[in-house]
């Protein structure tokens, strides 16, 4: 099984409620397949304002983490390899090192550890 997932939220603009169930059943699967990473695509918004898939899949994450659902998530503006959780994450998938992301502080993307 491979160790990193990619889930694209954005694909057919769902609402948010919609990708946050996406999220969810995503985190499921993942578990399920024994999958450590998930690499999410909700993208930034069209206006340039922070979208607002990218703001409930990040809260969404939040809450996650203090359940205890996930072990953490980074950001894509804090995808590199400086980043101490982006470190951690890497230390775990080290083929993530490859990842054409890291470092383009790319803000329609987020990295979940499970």
């Amino acid at each position: 099984m491979p160790l990193i997932r990619l889930i694209d939220l954005e694909q057919g603009l769902p609402s948010s409620d919609e990708a946050k169930r996406r999220l969810q059943e995503a985190i499921q699967s993942a578990r399920r397949d024994r999958v450590r990473v998930l690499k999410l695509i909700h993208g930034y918004g069209s206006t340039g304002s922070g979208g607002r898939l990218r703001i409930s899949i990040r809260a969404a994450l939040r809450i996650a983490k203090q359940c205890g659902d996930i072990k953490l998530f980074v950001t894509g503006e804090d995808w590199r390899i400086s980043d101490e959780l982006a470190w951690k994450v890497l230390t775990i998938c080290p083929e993530l090192k490859e990842d054409s992301d890291l470092g383009r502080r790319n803000p329609g993307i987020t990295f979940v550890l499970l």
